[in-house]
């Protein structure tokens, strides 16, 4: 169904809302927006929105309210969802009131999280929480175990950088190495890096990430792909349980992905809803 409007008949700008899922069955992902509450002459407009946030059609009203319909679809683009957003009709929060319907066409994005250790599981439910599909990969089977990570959609027993060669990551997909040991981390390191992923992420202290540094230049990697790590993993919240330590992860993944600066919003000058974000440049990779 891709929103017929009340009334019946066919829906306006049918030739945009039939675009999606040929743009889907691409491999390129696609949302349809389309207004299912407000202003009679304006329900059923279809806006086709991809994952770099450009769009296509238009919802007849306010000159802003395509733009901020596209940035919130987008959005739940990334987050594989369907669903409804309430905006206002100029295109902010205020004003009159518009439910927009938002239909997807990809799965979830993922996270795979390296390292059966106690912040994993936190990390795990974290991810979770932000809806992502959670993989936990551990070479040691007696660590990941679904006693222990309940909330993992998918337990990997294997060594991290085998299992990332052969698995499907996207532009969307994020990875966060906790396994916290050189033999582990400086291989799968090497490759992620070097993956059109949306994250990549490592646990250790400032003098282990330095060290780490050295040991990834070693096997060649550039300075330009050492610049997207993030090491030590996480915003400063000054985290120390697991659960703390998981929350910082997880906002410094949404600054990233959102393009937020992670300063207090109080006494900031910043918008509160960035329309930016680092764009999404294709979907499916495989490695393999």
């Amino acid at each position: 169904h891709w929103g017929v409007p009340r009334g019946g008949g066919p829906p306006p700008g049918g030739g945009v809302a039939a675009a999606a899922p040929p743009a889907a069955a691409g491999g390129g992902g696609a949302r349809v927006a389309r207004i299912t509450d407000g202003p009679a002459e304006l329900i059923g407009r279809p806006l086709l929105v991809h994952p770099d946030g450009s769009y296509e059609g238009g919802l007849g009203g306010h000159p802003e309210l395509d733009r901020t319909a596209a940035a919130d679809a987008r959005a739940m683009l990334d987050a594989g969802r369907t669903g409804s957003v309430t905006i206002g009709a100029e295109g902010s929060r205020c004003g009159q009131p518009l439910t927009l319907l938002v239909e997807s066409s990809v799965p979830p994005p993922r996270m795979i999280v390296f390292g059966a250790i106690d912040f994993a599981s936190a990390l795990v439910r974290a991810g979770k929480f932000l809806g992502y599909h959670v993989t936990l990969c551990d070479a040691r089977p007696v660590f990941a175990t679904k006693a222990r990570f309940p909330q993992a959609d998918e337990l990997v027993v294997d060594w991290p950088h085998r299992y990332l060669a052969t698995t499907d990551v996207d532009a969307r997909t994020v990875l966060c190495v906790l396994t916290h040991d050189a033999k582990f981390d400086v291989p799968l390191l090497e490759l992620a890096l070097r993956l059109p992923v949306a994250y990549v992420g490592a646990m250790g202290s400032r003098r282990t990430h330095l060290e780490r540094n050295d040991r990834l230049r070693d096997v060649g990697l550039t300075e330009l792909e050492l610049a997207r790590l993030h090491s030590p993993i996480g915003l400063d919240l000054g985290a120390r349980t697991p659960e703390e330590t998981a929350l910082s992860i997880a906002a410094e993944i949404v600054a990233d992905r959102r393009g937020g600066s992670g300063v207090p919003l109080k006494g900031a000058h910043t918008p509160i809803h960035h329309e930016g974000g680092r764009p999404p440049t294709g979907l499916i990779t495989s490695v393999a």
